[in-house]
């Protein structure tokens, strides 16, 4: 199974620390933050990458291309910024599975991929999306799913007081989902392409994991600690 990064974000709440690479290249212990996802993923039997690159693609080219990572890597290179969805669609002709694997590139959740996929193959799903328990709803956005676990309502960064589930920033997508993503245009997975799709085949997959990103200072030292245990 395929799996896309997205990776084309310009990271403007983190360039007061991290100012001469992409956000998702920004280091953890001597090495790019994407390297642990890449990595993670591939400890499930991924080995084929397709970076959805934008802001500074050029850098995660040059690491890339001479990195000693034993894995295949392609790209997928905006222009012009598409956003989370026009960057999925864009990378459409590079995708080689039926099924395929979407994380975004700035933020970390132990999934157990092997049980998600079985899950979105089980309900024979267009889009699942991994969840999990925060308190932390004004920053990830709330997720409302019945007791089939189909996803009736996705609001992007809401302001609540209330613990909900969020959004885990890592899918499981059907090549069907893509006639619904415009073409060669700017859009939302979480703002646009999402909230149009609950009620539908549609499926959150909850977990029991905290989500790490790297999108300010405070969390991306966070992140680095995490990863120094």
């Amino acid at each position: 199974m395929d799996v896309l990064l997205l990776v084309g974000g310009k990271g403007t709440r983190l360039k007061s620390v991290v100012k001469d690479r992409p956000k998702p290249m920004a280091e953890i212990n001597g090495r790019p933050f994407l390297d642990k996802l890449i990595e993670y993923a591939a400890s499930f039997g991924h080995n084929r990458f397709i970076l959805c690159a934008g802001h500074m693609w050029e850098y995660l080219a040059d690491y890339y291309r001479y990195s000693d990572l034993p894995y295949k890597m392609v790209f997928s290179i905006e222009k012009s910024a598409l956003g989370t969805g026009g960057a999925v669609r864009k990378a459409e002709k590079h995708i080689l599975t039926e099924d395929f694997l979407v994380m975004n590139g700035d933020s970390f959740c132990p999934v157990d991929l092997e049980t998600f996929k079985a899950f979105h193959h089980r309900n024979k799903s267009e889009v699942s999306v991994a969840v999990t328990k925060s308190k932390d709803i004004k920053d990830y956005g709330l997720i409302g799913f019945d007791d089939s676990y189909r996803i009736n309502n996705f609001e992007e960064k809401k302001e609540s007081p209330e613990e909900g589930f969020i959004n885990a920033g890592v899918y499981l997508f059907n090549k069907r989902v893509l006639k619904r993503i415009p073409k060669n245009l700017k859009c939302s997975l979480e703002k646009n392409i999402f909230p149009s799709i609950a009620g539908e085949n549609f499926f959150a997959y909850p977990v029991d994991s905290r989500v790490l990103d790297i999108g300010t200072p405070i969390r991306y030292d966070l992140a680095r600690k995490y990863f120094s245990r």
